[in-house]
């Protein structure tokens, strides 16, 4: 069974290996939308995979380190596309979430990635033309 929790994140940034003119490169902004997964067995005395506060705890240091923040501040976030921020949430997340099975951002309604943290399948593949 897998659960998960979506937060909301206010964040400016830019892309600063993008071509001079590609419009991502220029400071803007998202409401970014993350969520996090977490894969286990249902619990047979309380019925659940986890307490959804606990997920919202462990990721509360994050948000506090994210929201309205500009993200190419932040250690780690130099270039912080959307899947920098999934390997970056991944990260923070995977040492105190047991469970944890993906991260998935949403920079806007209808673009975002999934990631399923280090080894996974798609972990150094390359699609598509880009920097």
């Amino acid at each position: 069974m897998e659960i998960f929790k979506s937060f909301q994140i206010e964040a400016a940034h830019c892309l600063p290996g993008l071509p001079e003119g590609h419009k991502c490169r220029r400071l803007h902004g998202h409401s970014f939308r993350v969520d996090v997964h977490v894969r286990g067995a249902v619990d047979a005395r309380y019925g659940w995979v986890m307490d959804f506060a606990d997920v919202k705890a462990a990721f509360q240091p994050i948000f506090d380190d994210l929201d309205h923040r500009y993200l190419n501040d932040i250690p780690g976030l130099e270039n912080p596309t959307s899947e920098r921020l999934a390997q970056y949430v991944w990260g923070r997340l995977v040492a105190t979430l047991p469970g944890l099975s993906r991260v998935v951002i949403h920079e806007t309604c209808t673009s975002g990635c999934a990631y399923e943290g280090p080894g996974s399948a798609q972990e150094g593949e390359k699609v598509g033309g880009g920097p």
